[in-house]
């Protein structure tokens, strides 16, 4: 009896009491491994559900992570990649994928290896990782805001609450998200934390966002959607990012998936002059689609130009391409001359806009910046400053282009800071 008593007693001693702040999907992961590692684990989310940046990802579908090989996943990572070898290598895209179907929700790949869930509906994963929480036996405390974490001597001591409750705690992770949909609780938060900790914060901007075009007639455009293009990004001619995919037109500029990754590349070319380059026929080179074009062109000779596009073009892009071309529009197809058709060939392989920026946090997907990852160990996510102090997920100075990308480093890096 007396040997029984001794090993729980040394079992309630090597229990940490563990406090995670932010219930997005790095919280949630942490809480997760944490308390499935033996810990008494408290999760403190500051508002009235879990995951409300998960609910509204993908459109509403959440794209979980990417079914890819872990060395493409560290090549879609565009700041700071090494630093998530052994969080991509602990804690893999398909240790994420069989934990979610483990808990009911079952995932599907599509296109580029995207992962969803095969309902479509983000709140299945949620309801998953609510599943997981429930089984570790997690105390989760809502509308609950931390307002100070608590460090004594260089060791973390609990957390303080806006109630002005004070909570011992051996370890804290925060979880708190960037500054980007702001209305899910992503206030930055986490950033006050560190820099109060001694940690540095390096500069914050927004990424995966829109682009504003200098150019008019994007608003011409606005709602027309574009698939398989490619397209070129330059800083002062010099090319410094290209993709293939889909863009959308904007009453502002320009968005869609292309363009989303595109801005990820941009923060250290500013003050350079940026143009986005869109290739509207891909599949061809320009020999092949001046032969489709002049093939075209035989078909409706006796046609006025702009009634001669509409296999070619999107109607709304038609006036468009018409104006930039600088061909009459009402001029006869068998007057065109060889030298205008070259150049209007060129026009659909080089449609060029000038970027003057991009929209705000309001309508980044994520945050681009954060804690110094050179202050975090790697392989625990533990603070090299304070004992018992852990970041992950978007707090930390990690982003990546879209495609689950950096859901996957949410789970990581969460689930290496709970199993540490």
């Amino acid at each position: 009896r007396g040997s029984y008593s001794a090993s729980l007693y040394k079992l309630r001693r090597l229990m940490s009491k563990v406090m995670i702040i932010g219930g997005g999907a790095a919280g949630m992961m942490a809480a997760i491994a944490a308390a499935y590692n033996g810990n008494d684990v408290t999760l403190f989310e500051k508002n009235e559900k879990l995951g409300k940046k998960i609910f509204i990802t993908g459109k509403g579908r959440c794209n979980v992570t990417n079914a890819c090989e872990i060395e493409e996943l560290l090549d879609h990572v565009v700041t700071n990649k090494e630093f998530l070898y052994s969080g991509f290598y602990s804690f893999t895209n398909d240790a994420m994928m069989e934990l979610l179907e483990e808990l009911g929700c079952p995932l599907k790949v599509e296109r580029g290896n995207r992962v969803f869930p095969v309902s479509d509906h983000s709140s299945d994963i949620i309801a998953a990782l609510q599943r997981g929480l429930r089984k570790e036996n997690v105390d989760i405390y809502f509308n609950t805001t931390v307002k100070k974490i608590l460090i004594e001597d260089g060791i973390v001591a609990g957390v303080r609450l806006a109630s002005g409750d004070t909570v011992k705690a051996d370890k804290v992770v925060v979880a708190t998200g960037g500054m980007s949909y702001q209305a899910t609780g992503s206030t930055g938060d986490g950033y006050d934390f560190a820099r109060k900790a001694g940690h540095k914060v390096t500069k914050l901007t927004p990424a995966l966002v829109p682009f504003e075009i200098k150019e008019d007639y994007c608003k011409q455009l606005m709602g027309l959607s574009l698939r398989n293009v490619a397209v070129i990004m330059t800083a002062d001619g010099k090319k410094i990012y290209e993709d293939f995919g889909e863009m959308l037109f904007t009453h502002f500029g320009i968005s869609g998936p292309v363009v989303l990754s595109a801005s990820s590349y941009i923060g250290r070319y500013q003050g350079k002059e940026l143009k986005f380059i869109i290739d509207l026929k891909p599949a061809l080179n320009k020999e092949q689609l001046d032969h489709r074009v002049l093939k075209d062109f035989n078909k409706t000779l006796n046609k006025d130009f702009v009634n001669s596009l509409d296999h070619l073009l999107p109607k709304k892009l038609i006036p468009v391409m018409i104006e930039l071309s600088g061909i009459p529009e009402h001029k006869k197809v068998n007057e065109i001359t060889k030298k205008e058709r070259e150049r209007f060939v060129s026009l659909l392989k080089h449609l060029e806009l000038t970027i003057t920026g991009v929209r705000g946090f309001k309508e980044a997907i994520i945050t681009q910046g954060g804690v110094n990852v050179k202050e975090i160990d790697p392989g625990t996510m533990e603070s090299k400053k304070i004992k018992g102090l852990y970041f992950a997920g978007e707090v930390l100075d990690l982003d990546a282009v879209t495609g689950g990308f950096n859901l996957q480093i949410a789970w990581s890096t969460g689930y290496l800071a709970g199993m540490n």
